[in-house]
């Protein structure tokens, strides 16, 4: 059995802790899919390359209302396919490659990690073979997959995900999305906005509602009018016709009908593939790997990051649990807290939306003195210009010290705008402060941010 100085479980985020600092350490790294992760490959990236596509198509059949008339003519599915991972497949051939032959401290092993023991583990290969190794310490990085209900995986329906339905071979006239999250959101986006026709399924009363409940009303307002939206209902079953493609049974009795059936119904932690009960790691049933403030297992040695570890499923957050583990691992006796306390995300879809901080229900259910204002896109000047009358940004503060409780938006250009909030936030800037102490360009969009802290009412 070889033995190594350290094992990492995943090649996404976890591929980049073993820099220069660790070239003195034996290190094998495990990876069981394509490598470079989640991200890179069937996530943040691809998705948003097919978002960036859509919205340039949705522009143009929006350009009437702005006095200029436009049409497309066509869409290219396959070119637009293939724009994106003939860029993205070399990057991740390239760091397999680079792990296997530029990397001399490092082994590659391309198969499925299970723990056997303690700290020692099984790599099964896809051609049947099985190697044993082990290690001082390990970093559990394998990340995440989607959940499929069962009503959809018992029924032997074909069915897409979103690892999967990036490289289909031909755009669908019509396509049933299972799901109210962000992932639904965003392919409802793409695939709408490049012509196919769009039924998006969902079980709760709202769709994205784990975000503020302000962005989550206007933005299923929104969708409503522009997809067929389905809330309160979820899959009983499902059949393929040859005649009529998937046909989807509902539990209201109703059936959602299309060529392609997309599961975008969350994902889940891949702690329970790895065997974990053999090393002593605890799990939480769900699958998601206990950690502390500073990533580490239950287990002496054995850290846990990303999707794995972490509820804010989000390559931003990886990144950062990466750092902390890298330094934690050459730190042992001084180790770093991983910071989480104002992690943001965004959603990209039409509109985009983003989140930091706290919601409102999280105000009232903590029982945190708040007070909130909401600023329309409308109410300022590249507002108009951009003839938007759905956007706005919504701020909750403290009205003893104006720190600033949660920024939330939805309009053009949300992950953006966001930003110096994320970051008045994260340096303990109040808004009356932030909104004073600095110029702010006109008739820019970021207005819309200090005409919003100008209008919180503190004390």
């Amino acid at each position: 059995m070889r033995h190594f100085d350290l094992v990492i479980i995943g090649s996404g985020s976890g591929n980049t802790l073993p820099d220069e600092r660790f070239a003195a350490l034996d290190i094998a790294i495990v990876e069981e899919g394509v490598f470079g992760g989640t991200c890179l490959n069937v996530g943040c990236i691809p998705t948003k390359m097919y978002v960036y596509a859509a919205d340039i198509a949705r522009k143009i059949t929006t350009a009437d209302r702005f006095g200029i008339d436009a049409t497309v003519d066509k869409v290219r599915w396959v070119d637009i396919r293939d724009r994106i991972f003939n860029r993205i497949d070399p990057i991740s051939e390239g760091g397999r490659s680079y792990r296997e032959s530029g990397s001399p401290n490092i082994t590659l092993y391309s198969g499925h990690a299970e723990f056997t023991g303690p700290k020692q583990l099984v790599v099964a290969f896809p051609d049947g073979r099985r190697e044993e190794i082990s290690a001082d310490r390990f970093v559990l990085a394998a990340g995440s997959r989607p959940v499929i209900p069962s009503a959809i995986a018992e029924s032997g329906a074909p069915y897409c995900t979103s690892d999967t339905v990036l490289r289909m071979a031909e755009l669908p006239g019509r396509m049933v999305i299972v799901g109210g999250g962000y992932i639904s959101a965003e392919f409802a986006h793409v695939f709408s906005a490049l012509g196919v026709e769009v039924t998006i399924v969902t079980r709760g009363p709202a769709l994205l509602r784990h975000l503020d409940e302000t962005l989550s009303e206007r933005f299923t307002e929104l969708a409503a009018a522009r997809w067929d939206v389905r809330t309160n209902v979820e899959p009983v079953g499902c059949l393929e016709r040859t005649d009529t493609g998937i046909q989807l049974a509902l539990s209201d009795g109703s059936t959602a009908d299309g060529d392609v059936l997309l599961v975008a119904a969350g994902r889940m932690p891949n702690g329970d593939r790895l065997g974990l009960a053999a090393a002593g790691v605890a799990v939480e049933p769900g699958g998601r790997v206990v950690v502390d403030e500073y990533q580490r297992t239950s287990v002496e040695g054995i850290y846990a990051l990303g999707d794995l570890s972490s509820p804010h499923l989000l390559k931003h957050v990886a990144n950062h649990e990466a750092k902390v583990v890298a330094h934690n691992l050459l730190h042992p006796d001084a180790p770093r807290r991983t910071d989480h306390r104002f992690v943001p995300s965004a959603v990209f879809t039409s509109p985009t939306l983003a989140s930091v901080g706290l919601t409102e229900a999280e105000c009232r259910e903590r029982g945190i003195r708040y007070v909130r204002a909401i600023q329309d896109y409308s109410s300022v000047a590249f507002g108009w210009a951009m003839e938007d009358t759905t956007g706005f940004c919504k701020l909750l503060a403290d009205p003893a010290t104006g720190q600033l409780l949660g920024a939330h938006l939805l309009g053009p250009e949300a992950s953006t705008v966001i930003q110096p909030l994320i970051q008045a936030m994260s340096f303990g800037l109040p808004a009356r402060e932030m909104a004073d102490g600095q110029y702010w360009i006109h008739p820019a969009l970021p207005e819309l941010i200090e005409n919003a802290l100008l209008s919180l009412p503190l004390d």
